[in-house]
Order: structure tokens, then sequence, then C-alpha cells
């Protein structure tokens, strides 16, 4: 009998469980391959929903929960949380013994899984590397993940080439595309009252999905920023907001306060979730007029909707953009004219030739095959590429 590989998948967040959600399936549904999976991080936590119930509903076997969030959104309470998490995924990977592990992104939390495995020298897939977000600590942390990592799973060609360019031999490079792609093709989206509904909330003429995440790498901006959108939203007429709160990165919980806030003020044309998950979301991207804020999603699943984007700020700047996204500065009066733009009749119709430029879907398949060819006997001692 063939010995399966043991893969073990990580996650952290309710929006990366989401984009992981079918290459789990597929480790799982796999002959060659050996599910093992840990959750951490605000999936584990009452604050933001304790979203590992839905990775049980959706009949996942968690391997290891590993806690570590501090009741802080302060830079020294998320560095102190990183040092617990690394306690807890050095404990983990001795138990469970992986043959290799799978990260995706860019977060603190994938941080501290990434260098325990690389010092019990398991070998590192990363997924979504050589992306640039310059606004915000996640593009260091990336890249710091590229270096630990052993194979490479990129969402765009150009992404594919930076990981090279980072020293990274080519053949252990590979251009997937976009996981959450996936969840598009495969998921059978609610239809219009299915997703009122399910969210207690009744669409209006116009309505806006919401979601704003703070800078990291900016001092104290968090609470002017969304200060100045939520005065823009407050602006709009006949129009419906639907927010997802911030995750657990420095000065989150202020933006998060500020949305209960303006929801207590407008509870007839406002609603905010901690978690809306990929169903509720993605079926969202079909009602909605328009994308608000500065989450990778405006950028990534948007485009495949034909969905204008305002993008708030330089959270993303550096990622590629297809011409669905709208581009403004954080004050009121930038995030109004974009949102003007919006809706402009030239704009729409622009929307109607956008194409996807983090691919089509099929990512998780493709990550599996490549995982289940790859050569088992990986020599970690990696060589620095350097470019011609």
């Amino acid at each position: 009998m063939i010995k399966k590989r043991k893969v073990c998948v990580i996650t952290g967040t309710r929006a990366e469980y989401g984009l992981l959600y079918w290459l789990i399936k597929e480790i799982e549904g796999s002959e060659e391959l050996d599910l093992q999976l840990i959750v951490t991080g605000m999936h584990l936590s009452p604050e933001f929903g304790l979203t590992f119930q839905q990775i049980e509903k959706d009949g996942f076997i968690i391997d290891r929960k590993i806690e570590m969030l501090l009741s802080s959104d302060t830079a020294a309470g998320i560095s102190k949380s990183m040092g617990i998490a690394m306690l807890g995924f050095a404990d983990a990977f001795e138990e469970l013994s992986p043959d290799l592990i799978v990260i995706l992104g860019d977060r603190y939390e994938m941080l501290s899984a990434a260098s325990a495995a690389m010092v019990a020298c398991i070998p590192i897939a990363h997924i979504h590397g050589g992306e640039t977000t310059e606004g915000v600590f996640d593009e260091s942390i990336r890249h710091s993940i590229t270096k630990m990592s052993f194979l490479h799973f990129t969402a765009a060609e150009i992404y594919r080439q930076r990981v090279v360019q980072l020293g990274e031999q080519p053949d252990r490079v590979f251009n997937v595309g976009a996981l959450g792609l996936d969840n598009i093709q495969k998921l059978n989206l609610l239809e219009r009252h299915e997703f009122e509904e399910s969210i207690n909330f009744k669409l209006a003429k116009h309505n806006l999905l919401v979601t704003f995440h703070p800078a990291t790498l900016e001092e104290n901006t968090a609470k002017t920023q969304i200060n100045e959108l939520l005065l823009a939203l407050g602006q709009q007429k006949d129009t419906h907001f639907i927010f997802t709160k911030t995750n657990s990165d420095p000065s989150g919980r202020i933006v998060n306060q500020k949305i209960d806030t303006f929801v207590q003020k407008y509870p007839e044309k406002a609603v905010s979730y901690s978690s809306l998950g990929q169903l509720r979301y993605l079926s969202a991207m079909k009602f909605v007029d328009g994308v608000i804020g500065n989450s990778s999603s405006g950028l990534i699943e948007a485009p495949s909707f034909k969905l204008g984007t305002v993008n708030i700020g330089d959270r993303q700047r550096g990622r590629i953009k297809s011409s669905n996204v709208i581009d403004c500065l954080p004050n009121k009066d930038s995030i109004n004219e974009a949102i003007s733009r919006l809706y402009s009749k030239e704009f729409q119709s622009e929307l109607k030739k956008v194409t996807n430029p983090y691919g089509s879907p099929g990512a998780s398949k493709k990550v599996v095959q490549l995982l289940i060819n790859h050569p088992w006997d990986m020599d970690l001692k990696k060589s620095f590429y350097d470019l011609p």
C-alpha cells in the first residue's frame, strides 16, 4: 500500500478559509494525500464569530486548534500573539508530523506557522506569494514566508516572476491563478430573496458592499479614515450598506466600533457582520452596485462579477488591478467622487468588457496535482536563483 503524503493546511481567518475551502476538499478526496487541518487565530475568537464552527459544519475534522489571540489589537498585543502561536505550532507539528504544510497569504498568524515549520524542517507550500500591498506590514510578511517556502503557487504570472526574482528556483514556482475564483464557479449562489433572508435585511434601489481594514504601515490613520468613509456613505441617497468587519489587525477594533455606531444610527439602511462567509459574501456581489473599501476581494473576485470597486487609500497599493477598480484617497470628497464615477453610465459600460487578471477557476485542482506529482524527497537546501 502506497503511503499517503500528510498535507497540513493551516487557516486563521474567515476570508482565508473561504479561499482554501475547495483546496481542502480536493486534498481530503485525494487517494495520494492525507489531509491534516490546523485552525487558529480569529477562527477561535468569540469577537470574530467563532468561525471554526463553520469549518466543522462543513464536515472537516480539525486536527489541532491553536489559541493565540490576546484581547488586544495593539502592536505589542499582536507581537505577543505571534509568540504564543509559535509555541502552539511547534507542539502541533511535533505531534502531527506533517510531510508538508500549506499556507495562504501574508498574515502574522502564517508567519508564526512558517517559522515553526522552517525550524522543524517541514517543507512549506505557499499560496499567493509575489504580490505587493505597500500600505500594510503584510507585504514584508508575505515575502518572508516566500523565502521560507519550498513550493510556490501564485495567482498571476507577474507574481510568479516576482517570486523567482526573490531567488526561488523557477521549477518550484507555479502560476495557478487565484483560489477564490473556484468559489464563484462551484458555489450555488443565493437568489435575491434567499440572500435577504440570510442576512435579515432588505436590499434597496442601490446597495454597496463595504469592507475597510486599517493600513497597518500608517500611524494612527484608521480612525480618521473610517470616519471619512462613513461620512461619505452617510451622504448617499436611496442606498443600503452591507458591512463586513475588519480582521484582528492593529486598530481593527476602532474600525469595528465606528461601523457599529453607523449601523445603530442608520438601522434601516445598514447592516454589519463579523463574517458573512463565502456563500453570502459572493452572493452579495451578485446584487450590489459596487464594492467599497480596501479589501483584496474588490480586486480579485469582483472583476469576475463585472462589478465596480472603489479602492480607498494605500492598503492594496501595488497589486495588479483590472479596469473595474477606481482608486481614491481616504477622504470624504475623494470617496464621493469615486462613488459618483462608479454609478456613471460610462464606467458601467466599461465594466461589461472587464477581464479578471487573476485567471479563471481551477486553481485548487492544479495545486493538488502539483502536490501529488512533486518528488517526495525534497532537499530543503535551496540555492538562490540569480536572474539571467
